[in-house]
């Protein structure tokens, strides 16, 4: 939207009826006791001491002390008590409430029906009533108390919620915020007492009911983010969410490039779209009708819309499709392998190679024609029956039993992960670390960076602080984490934070991760934090949502490796709210960090990124406790990824999209880089590969230099396939052209002839990222 643009009078009464109506901002959670209120009554005493009237109404302590903690020195409007089926309940007090005219109202259980008579029949009615007198309300909520999630939940879990609120309802809050609660926390509090509802809060239970809430939010944010890069006429994907689009057509292998598309789509989590073209001016033949109604069929099935797009000549239809996936911000486009032959494709022309040239910041998928390599027709995603596990009768060799007994050792391993800095996971951590003070552990402060924050610095209590160890470097004294003192003074908890630290040259190791481990190896239990950012296999995300290339990072084996995974969740204005005060970074830094790494799009980006990330870990969880109801589906086909490095820069992108790939598809992969025999590399080529090979290994794949022989380039294609077929790959992943001149020629001509060659197995083409789309 152009800022400029005389607003219309519909807009402007708009604006002017928002200024007088309240502010509403929904706390969700998994289920009761994850910590909702307290972070509602904590939120009321920072608004109390910025000078807001804030009072509380009909607020659920449910005996907590933490929670009974925060209730103090917070002005209580007497709510209405009533008993049904002899369970005491309370309704807010609507006369006392406008009679006292408050800033803020905090009220908990938004699901809440009041009794009969009331003014309203539920309480969302209630706090509606008080928007609209001016009055801002920060309300709580389970996430199967939401109506469009209750069926879902009940298939899942068998939960099932007494009372439900509209599904719009958190897309009509002015602000929603997760509150993250481990199972393993949730099952701990569950048997301290402070958590209600007995066998039903199984680890299950609470991990699928966690996702739930973590997709759901990240739903929301989505929405936000495109609404943000719309109003400022942003074009093409963020990178924070995939949206797949499957280009078919009424034919019989229509139905496969669905099928395809969606499992594609539920490993990734992400929106599936259907598009086909046809010719208005020509009527379906008989055949192409019935194909039409099979598909239809099959998407009603698989719950896609299926887009016919206009179309009148071919020549259009890479240019049709590229303007139709960027209107959608897709990024992902699924299709077939072209039947053409090299001729065919001269005189006609091919979709797949204008659509090579045309797209930017979008990923081709090109479907395995397996009916032709195989002589017959199959779905390619075939699914094989489970295999039955022998191994609770395998005896352990000495390398399993020395592994096992490792593991037994081994400390426990907690993460504290958040979008960006300042969200509040130090504060987290120290309040965990006083938490286990309390139940008499000894618990040992070994790395913290407060920055100056008073919030922080508080929270620190009665935990000791490990001294720093001073080492020299270039004429100056460094400061970093005594590992050394940590595994000998031997605490049953070290708290650590910023994991992604690198330690000063000459460090035992280079990366703070590593000390973790070392401390973990000790059999001492570690708690610590960072930011999704600095996950290594999203650096290339988080450069094109942000424009910041992000260079201390953490291999994504450190974060599966960890026991808990616990997000820290903040809504953009809050955090740059955070930022304004000074509570983030010092006075000096702020404009600068305002206007660039913490502008309102990166931080819904990054936040969407963050809920989407410990979503997927939840849903590998779920999977490594072989339960059947993974959200994202089984997937049992046994694939192997295999990663074909060029001569561009995009190498290490590569390889980090090989690893997400095969990671979310359980499966084994690699990494080659031909390199023409008797070719003698530059310092600069050897050091490039040295890198390419320590990143590849860093993530757990396989890494080889491909020698190929100098020679047409048909025998070049037909060379590289065979390897990848040597080690039964499935699917084979190319960068999309970069070079200028007669290379990028070259290189295009090298891809047609890898298309061509690999017709019998899925080719996926990485997009080379536009940065200012």
């Amino acid at each position: 939207m152009d800022p400029f643009r005389r607003k219309s009078p519909e807009e402007i009464l708009r604006s002017i009826a928002k200024l007088h109506h309240g502010r509403l901002k929904v706390y969700i959670g998994a289920v009761s006791g994850s910590g909702k209120t307290y972070h509602m009554l904590r939120e009321g005493h920072t608004l109390k001491l910025q000078g807001i009237d804030v009072v509380i109404c009909a607020v659920s302590t449910m005996q907590r002390p933490e929670t009974v903690e925060q209730v103090r020195n917070l002005e209580r409007v007497p709510s209405i008590h009533w008993v049904e089926d002899g369970v005491e309940k309370k309704d807010l007090d609507l006369e006392l409430l406008v009679q006292r005219n408050p800033e803020v109202v905090l009220v908990d259980g938004l699901a809440h029906r009041n009794r009969k008579g009331a003014k309203h029949a539920t309480r969302l009615d209630d706090i509606r009533f008080l928007l609209r007198r001016g009055i801002s309300v920060i309300t709580t909520v389970n996430v199967y108390e939401l109506e469009d999630v209750q069926d879902i939940a009940v298939k899942l879990t068998g939960i099932k919620a007494s009372y439900t609120v509209p599904a719009d309802t958190l897309e009509n809050a002015d602000e929603v915020v997760l509150i993250d609660v481990t199972p393993e926390t949730m099952l701990e509090r569950a048997q301290g007492g402070l958590l209600g509802g007995g066998s039903v809060w199984k680890e299950g239970n609470l991990a699928v009911l966690r996702e739930l809430t973590l997709r759901l939010v990240a739903e929301g944010v989505n929405h936000s983010l495109e609404r943000h890069r719309k109003e400022r006429g942003l074009v093409g994907p963020s990178g924070a969410h995939e949206r797949i689009l499957v280009s078919t057509q009424y034919h019989w292998n229509g139905s496969i490039y669905m099928r395809r598309g969606q499992q594609i789509a539920k490993r990734l989590n992400g929106e599936l779209m259907a598009v086909t073209f046809v010719n208005p001016r020509l009527e379906l033949t008989k055949e192409q009708a019935a194909f039409k109604r099979s598909l239809l069929k099959l998407s009603e099935r698989i719950g896609v819309k299926l887009e016919e797009l206009p179309l009148h000549s071919r020549r259009k239809l890479a240019d049709v499709l590229v303007q139709y996936a960027l209107e959608h911000h897709v990024t992902r486009i699924v299709l077939g392998h072209s039947k053409q032959t090299r001729p065919q494709e001269m005189r006609q022309g091919s979709l797949l190679q204008d659509l090579l040239k045309k797209t930017r910041g979008i990923d081709i998928f090109i479907v395995a024609d397996r009916a032709a390599h195989d002589g017959e027709r199959i779905i390619p995603a075939q699914i094989h029956p489970r295999r039955v596990s022998s191994d609770s009768f395998h005896r352990l060799n000495e390398q399993e039993l020395d592994r096992k007994m490792e593991q037994v050792k081994r400390g426990r391993f907690k993460v504290y992960i958040g979008a960006a800095p300042g969200v509040g996971k130090t504060y987290a951590m120290l309040r965990e670390g006083n938490d286990l003070l309390k139940k008499e552990l000894t618990v040992l402060t070994g790395l913290l960076e407060t920055h100056g924050r008073m919030d922080t610095r508080s929270q620190i209590g009665d935990l000791e602080v490990l001294p720093r160890k001073e080492m020299d470097y270039q004429g100056s004294r460094l400061e970093e984490m005594d590992t050394d003192e940590i595994i000998r003074r031997r605490p049953d908890v070290v708290l650590v934070d910023e994991l992604a630290h690198t330690n000063v040259p000459g460090s035992k190791h280079k990366k703070r991760f590593e000390d973790v481990l070392d401390i973990l190896s000790a059999g001492i239990s570690v708690i610590t934090t960072m930011n999704v950012q600095h996950l290594e296999s999203l650096n290339d995300a988080v450069k094109q949502m942000t424009g910041v290339r992000v260079r201390e990072t953490v291999p994504d084996h450190i974060l599966q490796l960890a026991d808990e995974v616990q997000l820290i969740d903040v809504t953009p204005e809050s955090l740059r709210q955070r930022m304004k005060e000074g509570k983030i970074y010092a006075p000096e830094k702020i404009p600068q960090a305002l206007g660039h790494f913490f502008k309102t799009g990166n931080l819904i980006a990054l936040r969407e990124l963050a809920l989407r990330e410990i979503a997927d870990d939840v849903d590998e969880r779920l999977e490594s406790w072989q339960r059947s109801s993974s959200l994202r589906g089984p997937w049992r086909r046994e694939e192997v990824i295999y990663v074909m490095l060029g001569e561009g820069p995009q190498g290490e992108r590569l390889i980090r999209r090989g690893f997400r790939i095969a990671h979310r598809l359980k499966a084994a992969w690699y990494v080659a880089f031909p390199l023409e025999r008797h070719h003698s590399l530059s310092l600069d080529d050897e050091q490039r590969l040295t890198a390419l090979q320590t990143l590849t290994e860093r993530l757990g794949g396989t890494f080889t230099v491909l020698p190929v022989n100098k020679v047409p380039t048909r025998a070049v294609s037909s060379q590289l396939v065979a390897a990848a077929d040597a080690v039964k790959a499935t699917q084979l992943i190319i960068g999309q052209p970069q070079m200028a001149g007669w290379k990028l020629y070259a290189q295009r001509r090298m891809i047609r002839g890898l298309l061509r060659s690999a017709r019998h197995m899925d080719v996926l083409v990485v997009a080379d990222y536009d940065p200012h789309v």
